[in-house]
């Protein structure tokens, strides 16, 4: 049965966009500092992505998987940049990114679900926290604990854990179905006119509509980039998002998928890059994964689960041109489990430090905030420009 509520939600995606988030409404943010959280899900191949070219026994490994790096952007005499991630090559040599490698976070075991769930909840074990890193990120926002507007944002049909708390935030993700009729919307806006319940909900999924400007609210790459863009370069738009991408769980057939993957990722960020003007400059974009893959190929093509993977850090307010690594090796004695990459590089190190960097905190307050179950690792600074 299509009830009242149901329609409007409906109408509301074919306005383009779904909303889930009862209001929209931004405060005027107390910094012009942008932290955005790119998670990949499904356990991205570091090893394809930033590629250890000069390690010998990376061709062995990958046999047929390895990447020819002869159009490759060499980002030093030990790593390369998989051909596809043009823009952000450009964004290297402008010292807007750089790479973390052999970096993992406390997970060790080899669950999508589980290893989301650490990545996201920032605990050493699965389930063991209840909310969020980034949404106790928000929490630490100038003014975040006296206002009941959202100071963020994911790009996304639901919430994702990272941002599940007691902050504020919102939802907003595009829609695969046709733009409805302005004349449609008109006599919707109407319909509600008297409804005190559903009225403010179709006054914010309109509102919404208005922020995604002229993006179109589509779900290619270069669209969300532009959408996303839309909504941090408004002065009273929020200061933190989070953007979700899939498909990385490569175990067949890996080379035209993973290239399509990162040409779609490259995409993504280049047209974010473009879209955010003046204001990238004082953006961070971290891009990570839950866990990386096998050192060696596997027989179907691919490669299987592994357990340190690379992390991109890129940004107008990046200290880039660089590669942060303490290269593990690939001999058969120098991999984890005989298997995988080692991890000698702490993710939550890593996003402690260029999240307390790029929104101007306290990075061992941060720490404590964001980390409480990890110890007292200490955070990964210096990447982000002063």
């Amino acid at each position: 049965m299509l009830t009242r509520r149901t329609f409007m939600r409906v109408a509301a995606a074919g306005a383009g966009a779904m909303l889930v988030a009862p209001q929209m409404v931004f405060a005027r943010a107390a910094t012009d500092r942008r932290f955005i959280f790119v998670i990949q899900r499904g356990a991205a191949d570091g090893l394809n992505i930033v590629v250890p070219y000069a390690d010998p026994a990376y061709a062995t490994l990958r046999g047929a998987l390895a990447v020819d790096t002869s159009a490759a952007t060499k980002l030093d005499g030990t790593f390369a940049l998989h051909p596809s991630l043009v823009q952000i090559g450009q964004m290297y040599a402008q010292r807007e990114a750089l790479f973390v490698h052999a970096i993992a976070s406390p997970y060790r075991d080899r669950s999508h679900f589980d290893g989301q769930n650490v990545l996201e909840t920032g605990g050493t074990s699965a389930y063991q926290v209840k909310d969020g890193w980034l949404n106790r990120l928000v929490g630490m926002m100038p003014g975040a604990a006296s206002t009941t507007h959202e100071n963020a944002i994911a790009f996304a049909p639901t919430v994702p854990m990272a941002l599940r708390g007691s902050a504020n935030v919102a939802s907003y993700a595009p829609s695969g179905l046709p733009q409805a009729p302005d004349d449609l919307l008109a006599r919707v806006s109407q319909l509600y006119e008297q409804d005190a319940q559903l009225r403010p909900l179709w006054e914010s999924a309109m509102a919404a509509r208005g922020l995604a400007g002229d993006a179109g609210a589509r779900q290619d790459p270069a669209s969300l980039g532009k959408l996303a863009a839309g909504f941090l370069s408004r002065d009273d738009g929020p200061r933190i998002a989070m953007i979700e991408t899939g498909g990385w769980d490569t175990h067949s057939a890996q080379m035209p998928r993973l290239a399509a993957q990162l040409k779609a990722l490259d995409t993504m960020l280049a047209a974010l890059r473009d879209g955010l003007g003046p204001a990238w400059s004082k953006t961070t974009v971290l891009v990570a994964t839950e866990f990386g893959r096998t050192a060696a190929a596997n027989g179907t093509g691919g490669t299987d689960h592994g357990t340190a993977s690379a992390a991109m850090v890129i940004g107008g307010a990046v200290a880039g041109g660089r590669v942060v690594a303490d290269w593990p090796g690939l001999r058969q004695s120098d991999l984890y489990q005989a298997r995988d990459l080692k991890p000698t590089a702490s993710l939550d190190a890593l996003i402690t430090g260029v999240a307390s960097e790029s929104l101007g905190l306290d990075p061992h307050r941060t720490s404590r905030t964001l980390f409480a179950q990890a110890g007292n690792a200490p955070p990964m600074t210096g990447l982000i420009r002063a």
